[in-house]
């Protein structure tokens, strides 16, 4: 059976159903609905709800309670997650297992309410400090906001690492079916290297400060061994229409949505387009996209920014195919119109 709600509140059902325990967060348009929601389900549930002083407080919050070994998350958009930049390069370096909600909106600066995709670069490239990643999930519809923020926090703890479900205020604020269709999990163990407390035991530490000659390099081989693992296994993209294309859209997250509208437009016109969508932001779908270079097929990539996501499709396809681009910036949408006209413009 499937339950008519809004992307934000589909994220809220697949945190709640992965075992949700604790949510620190402070309000911010166009993702406020998610602390207002969780503000009562939880309490109810017997949960911890905080709503803290400030998002750097929310972040902070949200390193001490994943350090407990305990499902938690925070959400936000985007001014506010830059508020939170310097908790999740600790929360990277301490390898806890943190899931973080990006409602994008317009910028730079305060911006505007309006969805965006202007957020890619920090979200993808680290946003913090030092060489750290996130594993990062591009839902484009509610449905995928409920299924993508409940197998976060599978990844999250797999990989003992920070996850960011990078959604936008179209997304978040679309009202859709959903199926609530993953099972409920209520209990989940705490991890051997949880800060539960040393009774009975051997004490136990998490720390980033390493200060011994040597030390943090280690430290950063082994981190970076652990990224290369999530490359290599956790990369999810969708392709359509590709085995005949000439033209190949690529797009994530909303923008992705319009894409496929004008690839179905394109093809009654006999265009042969194609489409690739990254799942995944990191890992990127790198491979995807080079099997499919070479002289006879160009690129269109499709972006509410100005191309971010742009730099790692021509890395990808190193050379071998042409890559256009469009996209608008500071809230404003690409219309399906505008990319069929671009297309026909490629040919």
């Amino acid at each position: 059976m499937k339950t008519l709600m809004k992307g934000n509140i589909a994220a809220c059902e697949g945190a709640l159903a992965a075992g949700l325990k604790a949510y620190f967060g402070y309000p911010i348009t166009p993702q406020t609905e998610i602390p207002e929601y969780l503000s009562k389900v939880m309490v109810e549930q017997g949960k911890v709800f905080v709503q803290a002083e400030s998002e750097i407080a929310a972040a902070n919050m949200l390193l001490g309670a994943v350090a407990t070994g305990v499902r938690a998350m925070t959400s936000s958009s985007s001014p506010g997650i830059s508020l939170k930049q310097e908790a999740l390069s600790y929360m990277a370096a301490l390898e806890l297992p943190a899931v973080i909600l990006n409602v994008q909106r317009g910028g730079p600066g305060l911006g505007n309410i309006t969805g965006s995709q202007a957020d890619y670069f920090q979200a993808v490239k680290g946003g913090g400090h030092g060489d750290y990643k996130m594993l990062v999930l591009a839902p484009n519809s509610a449905q995928e906001m409920y299924e993508m923020t409940y197998n976060a926090f599978d990844l999250a703890f797999k990989y003992r690492i920070p996850v960011m479900i990078l959604s936008d205020g179209i997304i978040g604020q679309t009202m859709e079916p959903v199926e609530l269709n993953k099972p409920i999990r209520s209990e989940n163990a705490a991890p051997d290297w949880a800060l539960t407390g040393c009774s009975g035991r051997a004490p136990r530490s998490l720390k980033s400060l390493r200060m011994k000659e040597g030390v943090l390099e280690q430290r950063n081989l082994l981190l970076q061994e652990k990224y290369k693992t999530i490359a290599e296994k956790e990369m999810q993209c969708e392709t359509f229409m590709t085995d005949d294309a000439e033209i190949i859209l690529c797009a994530f997250g909303i923008s992705s949505r319009i894409a496929k509208s004008a690839l179905k437009t394109a093809r009654a016109e006999g265009i042969k387009v194609g489409f690739i969508r990254p799942k995944t932001l990191f890992p990127f779908p790198a491979e995807v996209f080079s099997s499919f270079a070479s002289s006879k097929v160009k690129f269109l990539d499709i972006e509410l920014n100005y191309g971010q996501m742009l730099e790692d499709v021509k890395l990808s396809v190193c050379g071998k195919s042409e890559v256009a681009f469009i996209g608008r910036g500071g809230g404003a949408v690409v219309s399906e119109e505008d990319i069929v006209e671009k297309i026909r413009g490629l040919k």
